[in-house]
């Protein structure tokens, strides 16, 4: 959420830990960090154009945009830094709409990452440590080596708050998910970030010829999917059954694409996890924060900022602040409410799961510190963004703070749980319901042994992508069932629409049949590591509908 935290992780870990004085169970088996440097820089690679007809056959796929040739590990093929574009964003085409693919029958390898979107360099995030560029706009598919057709495809979108991330994060790497659910197809894509995804231009003396530069980021991951309908039969995908799956920012995006026009021909369902719409942000806040950001580097027109190269570019948005870049609620390209759009059945063809985890803010406190640093980050940031709220709503905030067992920054960390993750959530959940669509709603409680981070942001994504080894924000490996059951759950909606398993699909053996959310139940599938089961959301309180629901209005305080 937060613009650099995503990109601390690691380094939060280590926060915990040490203002607690103790050292987390896994920090003796985590690489050091200029080993993971090494490493990565030794992953880079350009891919070129095969001339000499020296590759083989059976690794290549031809696309639109030429013959893309892979690897094959473990039975897994994996073609990576495929363009999804016909011209990179950079030179004149910075802050443009992306280009198309043209056809070319040339042959090309597929055997590394594109470069990580351009973002501020922060040792601890693994994607900024690799080679980075405004030349980003590439996918990767896995795909498993068994020749069936027809497979579901499931698309999946980063995280980072719309200003970090990449598709080099090991620990969301498909090979180990394919390898374990090769009736599948995993791809993961790139899009532009921060300023260069979503800053608004058009209001500036030569703006009118920049009228998309603020959702440039979304209409980036539009383009990719666009490639993967026209192209991934070549794969063995069925473009008529596509999910779009992401978290935290790409959950946020996952929630926000059903709402474009035209976008349904792309995919058919969703999975979000930890994220809704809450990142966007209206013209008005937009252009306060171009301008803001322009004053900052001294510039008037966007001439004067083409001239500014990459560094300066990030040094100033470090500048203007954590959560200031994020999809614009234009009401053109985006509708002016989300939530409202919803709830008037734009997306009421899209089957939804979605849900968030238990302590999502724990994972944030890593950034503040835990106690006093904390505690004075957030009390700043809601008192300067509670001047939106009535006397009445100040109160039951005050009120749903109060009933908070524990130390100050546990209220802060409850509260904000309910402002960016629950709330969100259910008002999605209850507009798509109304609205005559399925959703099916879950909450996962399963704890990192990381000191404090309990159920965390994104503590969930090692297991949903089988990786066990990477524990620097779980802390360990979940366990092995449970873990294998959640990622069938997922296959099995990108398959069908419903998530529910029969005894015989379940890796527990156990039937878990999850029941769609319902205006008067409101069921939520519970993800505790040793009981997976329905209850309805009153059962467990999840969300204060009274004191914290309504504060789904303002987006992201």
């Amino acid at each position: 959420m937060r613009g650099k935290f995503m990109a601390l992780a690691m380094l939060g870990v280590m926060v915990f830990c040490l203002t607690l004085g103790v050292s987390s169970s896994t920090s003796a088996t985590e690489k050091p960090l200029n080993e993971i440097k090494a490493e990565l820089k030794a992953q880079y690679g350009e891919n070129k154009r095969i001339t000499d007809g020296n590759y083989d056959k059976s690794l290549a796929v031809k696309c639109i945009n030429g013959t893309f040739v892979g690897k094959k590990h473990d039975g897994v093929i994996a073609y990576k830094g495929i363009p999804f574009v016909g011209r990179q964003p950079v030179g004149e085409l910075r802050w443009k709409a992306p280009v198309d693919v043209v056809p070319d029958d040339g042959v090309y390898e597929a055997y590394y990452n594109g470069k990580t979107p351009c973002q501020l360099d922060y040792d601890a995030q693994v994607a900024s440590v690799y080679v980075r560029g405004e030349d980003c706009l590439y996918l990767n598919v896995w795909k498993a080596d068994d020749g069936r057709k027809n497979k579901p495809v499931m698309v999946w979108i980063h995280g980072g708050a719309f200003t970090a991330g990449g598709t080099v994060e090991p620990r969301e790497e498909g090979t180990n998910f394919v390898k374990e659910n090769p009736d599948a197809i995993v791809i993961s894509i790139e899009y532009r970030l921060g300023v260069f995804g979503f800053l608004h231009l058009s209001h500036l003396p030569d703006g009118k010829d920049y009228p998309d530069a603020q959702n440039l980021g979304l209409m980036d991951q539009m383009m990719a999917l666009k490639w993967i309908h026209e192209n991934i039969a070549s794969f063995g995908g069925d473009p008529d059954n596509v999910t779009i799956w992401g978290e935290s920012a790409g959950g946020d995006s996952v929630t926000t694409l059903p709402l474009i026009e035209g976008s349904h021909k792309y995919f058919k369902r969703v999975i979000a996890q930890s994220g809704t719409p809450v990142l966007s942000k209206t013209t008005k806040q937009a252009i306060d924060d171009t301008n803001e950001f322009m004053a900052i580097l001294g510039c008037k027109t966007v001439a004067d900022l083409q001239k500014i190269e990459v560094e300066k570019l990030l040094a100033a948005l470090e500048t203007l602040g954590d959560m200031r870049i994020g999809p614009e609620r234009d009401g053109k390209y985006l509708p002016l409410d989300p939530y409202e759009a919803y709830a008037n059945g734009a997306a009421k063809d899209i089957d939804i799961l979605q849900g968030c985890n238990k302590d999502e803010m724990n994972f944030f406190m890593a950034e503040s510190g835990v106690g006093e640093p904390f505690v004075k980050e957030y009390t700043r940031r809601f008192a300067k963004n509670s001047v939106l709220l009535t006397d009445t709503e100040k109160a039951l905030v005050e009120s749903f703070c109060k009933d908070v067992k524990g130390e100050k920054y546990e209220q802060l960390c409850r509260l904000y749980d309910q402002i960016w993750f629950i709330a969100p959530l259910f008002r999605i959940s209850e507009n798509q319901t109304k609205a005559g669509g399925k959703v099916y709603t879950y909450f996962f409680t399963a704890e990192s042994s990381v000191p404090l981070m309990k159920s965390g942001h994104g503590v969930e994504i090692s297991l949903i992508f089988n990786h066990p080894e990477e524990t620097r924000v779980s802390g360990r490996a979940f366990d092995e069932t449970f873990s294998k059951t959640m990622r069938r759950m997922w296959v099995q909606f990108a398959k069908t629409g419903n998530p529910s398993l029969s005894a015989k699909d379940s890796p527990d053996g156990k039937a878990h049949a999850w029941p769609l959310y319902d205006l008067k139940n409101k069921n939520v599938m519970i993800f505790d590591e040793f009981n997976i089961h329905p209850e309805k959301e009153s059962q467990r309180k999840i969300l204060d509908w009274e004191r914290t629901y309504f504060l789904t209005k303002y987006f992201c305080l």
